[in-house]
């Protein structure tokens, strides 16, 4: 390869990347190397060697999805240059063309931007395993790579590119991949708002020229005013459901950190106007209402004569100054007057944009002030609204508690007639709380605390900044309404004597399947309710509701969790037509297939027709932020992608044929929905299953990995029910069985062809033709089933101590297995998976081999730590080997 030449080929960046890491190993570890050069296998290696060799293998793994990386947006630049573009599929340009050319007319399309409200919802859950520090490295050696690739460099030149990369690597050899400790909630907060200062506060104004340019290119003849659409949330720091180091005391920092880190965004922002905003009055001249503009803010400042002398004629200039001072005001550093709200800081811009307009520079205008007024109209002085989410048996317990210390008669049985009687008698009384906080269990305290900090944040000047209460394991209305009183016991209501509303969204999470099929039910019972109906119209007249992909999928399978949730929407939307409220939708999806991670446009593009309608929160986990947003134009795409779905189905979806309810299609997956669940849970009925499953997966040594802060139960129960879905779907990764995402489907699709004979095939490979929600889990299925191994699987089934048990599940699983890949190639018409995600094949097929060989290890390595008294070594060796499989996928659950 030519040293002077750019990287012109993606095996050139890998093949770079190899060689530096090879490099860098052979100084420190030269057998290690030959692990990565293939001349010796993982599991073959001495026990000392192990260490070295899985790190040496995780790098990378981490440096291939770099490359990756690189090659998808070296992809979309191609297709731009080539085509333009409308070209890059699922932009705003393509979508935004494919509307035009539709015959769609503006004002639908300004119809659809002005009920557009994109939700990515940042959680901290524990399925990240990279640390900050690992994170910047890979922004670094991202950076430098792309310096490669833009840039002629001559020979020196690029050899010291090269060097400063070789760098890189070995600052990420040297920083190791495990945690010393499991990381506290505060170190997570900081590690969700690494993205927004990195990332997403520059992205997300460039999102919206992005649209702005899409618009004026397919709908020349009008002008579209394109509001500030992004919505950001965050679960980290609120999210208690079964975490008990979330409390309110550290909700309250993580408001007041998402409070800095906007400000902070804005200071550095301000301090650059005023740097470049150099217009002088002696050379325009400057309008009579920006004047009386400037006099208002400087009299704000706090140092009006200061900031006058230091920049005389240099009004503009002054006047982003005092602005300065009035922002540092609000961040409690400076000595002027703070701004009351964000609202009150994006006039003073408008100010400011407009009057340099005026004078002739509007170009500095939108390049200058336009971007930072488009953050302040996004973020506020929040960065993101903190959800609370808690658990309904904790919420129904604390209100217990309390209805037991004062109601002579005590409380009700919880679900009981008279418990919904008695929480409705206070709803509509108003009745407020008198008594002593001490009387009260600590966790009764806490609850109350945290409502008392919601309390204090809504009634103080950062808007926005507490967004929902979400109820998780919602199964009745009474739930919700616990809550709401809950909150009218620590003044959230606006009227003493309940005719009033509760000043709090609350959600329900809906999460397994009967809570699904019971949820339009619920849901018609609390709209029923008048404070509740009242409080709903008054925030918006909007009702979000949330949907659990990963329970619902741990509960009855993959395909009947994902048409039990399709069903939800259908029935959940009509109810609201028929309430006259909007519902809106809250995805709780994951990184795997298995917890909703499919492609996000196309899993936006097969939601229900007419059940998005312009608003869509999804949840964005662990590594799947990491994987978004460590880079800027990554970031800037990946939200594009999002926002540019919900817009598209909102424009189209009710038109589309391939999204209309079909009875055939709807009869024959209720059919394969039954007989999926039935044989899903025929396996987790199983006699011995929780042992198999429990002692063929590393679910138990997964606590010793120290990657998030929150425990793997919600209440330290042993039992299946009580395991979160993310270390369900976590362990089933590790040990390549994936049922997660296939179980129970080659049963159901060989039934219902078995019983219907050839028109049922038929009807089915009509079906993922022509319906999308269908062709979507078809697609997923078989490359959940590329990346499954039953020789692999067959390894750890051996570490079952019963024989008997080992022998009769894993026989179970592998003939599913091989039953499901038979249906899945006879109902997509036996089209390869090589032929219809290429991209996919290729970069699995890349880290297979060494895939396989850790798994190999991570077997031996299990063997050893479980007949107890293992040296540390082997426990590292096993954390490390679990980290490598998690690269190697790309997920972790």
């Amino acid at each position: 390869m030519d040293q002077g030449k750019p990287l012109t080929q993606h095996e050139d960046a890998r093949s770079l990347l190899f060689r530096q890491l090879v490099s860098v190993v052979k100084e420190r570890e030269p057998t290690v190397a030959q692990v990565l050069i293939g001349r010796t296998a993982l599991d073959e290696l001495a026990s000392h060697e192990r260490i070295p060799a899985l790190q040496a293998t995780g790098i990378w793994f981490q440096l291939v999805a770099i490359a990756n990386e690189l090659l998808a947006m070296r992809a979309r630049r191609e297709a731009e240059k080539l085509g333009g573009a409308d070209d890059v599929v699922g932009s705003f340009a393509n979508v935004i063309g494919e509307i035009a050319a539709a015959g769609y007319p503006a004002e639908r399309v300004q119809q659809a931007l002005d009920s557009l409200l994109v939700g990515p919802t940042m959680t901290a859950h524990p399925t990240e395993a990279k640390r900050v520090t690992v994170l910047e490295i890979h922004r670094r050696i991202y950076r430098k790579l792309t310096e490669l690739e833009q840039h002629r460099w001559a020979p020196r030149e690029r050899a010291q590119h090269i060097d400063d990369l070789r760098g890189e690597i070995e600052l990420l050899w040297m920083s190791g991949e495990l945690r010393l400790e499991r990381p506290s909630v505060e170190h997570e907060i900081a590690w969700g708002l690494h993205f927004f200062r990195e990332v997403i506060f520059e992205a997300t104004h460039k999102l919206y020229e992005t649209v702005e340019e899409a618009l004026a290119h397919h709908y020349p003849e009008h002008v579209f005013p394109v509001p500030s659409f992004m919505r950001y949330a965050s679960w980290i720091g609120g999210d208690r459901d079964g975490h008990p180091d979330v409390t309110a005391k550290i909700t309250a920092h993580a408001l007041a950190e998402c409070r800095r880190a906007a400000l902070n965004w804005y200071v550095s922002q301000v301090r650059r106007l005023v740097a470049v905003l150099s217009v002088s009055a002696r050379v325009v001249d400057i309008p009579d209402e920006f004047r009386a503009a400037l006099s208002a803010v400087l009299e704000h400042s706090g140092d009006a004569e200061r900031i006058a002398a230091r920049n005389p004629d240099e009004p503009f200039r002054q006047f982003c100054a005092a602005m300065l001072e009035r922002l540092l005001a609000t961040r409690g550093d400076g000595t002027g007057t703070s701004y009351p709200r964000a609202e009150a800081f994006a006039s003073d811009l408008h100010s400011l944009q407009h009057a340099l307009a005026r004078v002739g520079g509007r170009k500095a205008a939108r390049r200058f002030v336009r971007p930072l007024l488009r953050q302040v109209e996004t973020f506020g002085f929040r960065t993101v609204s903190l959800d609370i989410r808690q658990n309904s048996t904790v919420v129904n317990r604390v209100l217990a508690e309390i209805f037991n210390l004062t109601d002579k008669a005590g409380a009700p049985d919880p679900g009981g007639p008279r418990w919904s009687e008695r929480i409705r008698s206070a709803l509509n009384s108003g009745e407020r709380l008198d008594l002593d906080r001490a009387c009260l269990s600590p966790e009764a305290r806490e609850m109350l605390d945290l409502f008392d900090v919601i309390r204090d944040a809504r009634a103080g000047l950062n808007g926005g900044a507490v967004g929902a209460f979400i109820l998780s394991m919602t199964r009745s209305c009474e739930d919700l309404l616990a809550v709401y009183l809950l909150a009218q016991y620590c003044g959230l209501a606006t009227a003493p004597d309940g005719s009033g509303t509760i000043a709090l969204k609350v959600v329900p999470l809906f999460e397994t399947i009967a809570d699904l099929r019971a949820a339009p039910d619920i849901l018609d019972r609390l709209l029923s309710v008048s404070i509740v109906s009242r409080s709903v119209r008054d925030l918006g007249n909007c009702q979000e509701v949330m949907l659990g992909y990963s329970d619902s999928n741990k509960d009855g399978g993959f395909l009947a969790s994902n048409w039990e949730l399709s069903k939800a929407q259908r029935r959940i939307a009509d109810l609201g037509t028929r309430r006259k409220v909007r519902i809106s939708f809250f995805h709780g999806r994951g990184g795997s297939v298995s917890r909703g991670g499919a492609p996000t446009g196309r899993a936006v593009a097969a939601q229900p027709a007419g059940t998005v309608g312009g608003v869509m929160r999804v949840t964005e986990q662990g590594e799947v932020v990491s994987s978004k947003f460590a880079n800027r134009g990554t970031g800037l795409y990946q939200l594009e992608i999002l926002a540019a779905s919900v817009f598209a189905h909102s424009v189209k979806s009710r038109d589309e044929e391939e999204l209309k309810a079909v009875p055939e299609y709807t009869e024959a997956l209720e059919a394969l929905t039954g007989m999926s669940q039935a044989s899903y849970a025929g396996l987790v009925g199983e006699p011995g299953f929780i042992d198999y499953f429990n002692q063929a997966s590393p679910v138990e040594e997964l606590a010793l990995l120290k990657i998030g802060s929150r425990p793997a139960r919600r209440f330290g129960a042993r039992d299946l029910s009580d395991l979160r879905a993310i270390p369900w779907v976590f362990a089933w990764s590790q040990n390549r069985h994936l049922l997660t995402g296939w179980y129970g489907i080659g049963s159901a699709l060989n039934s219902f062809v078995t019983v219907r004979g050839d028109n049922g095939l038929e009807l089915l490979q009509q079906m993922f033709e022509r319906f999308r929600f269908f062709r979507l889990v078809v697609d997923e299925v078989d490359k959940v089933l590329y990346q499954a191994d039953m020789e692999i699987a067959r390894l750890y089934a051996e570490l079952v101590q019963d024989d008997d048990v080992a022998r009769r599940i894993y026989d179970k699983i592998a003939a599913e297995f091989a039953l499901t890949c038979r249906m899945i190639s006879q109902v997509n018409g036996g089209k390869l998976l090589p032929e219809r995600f290429p991209a996919f094949k290729r970069d699995f097929d890349r880290v297979r081999p060494q895939m396989d060989s850790i798994h190999r290890l991570q077997v031996q390595l299990l063997r050893e730590v479980r007949e107890g008294n293992a040296p540390k070594r082997s426990v590292n060796s096993l954390l490390l080997s679990i980290n490598c499989i998690s690269a190697g996928l790309g997920w972790t659950g």
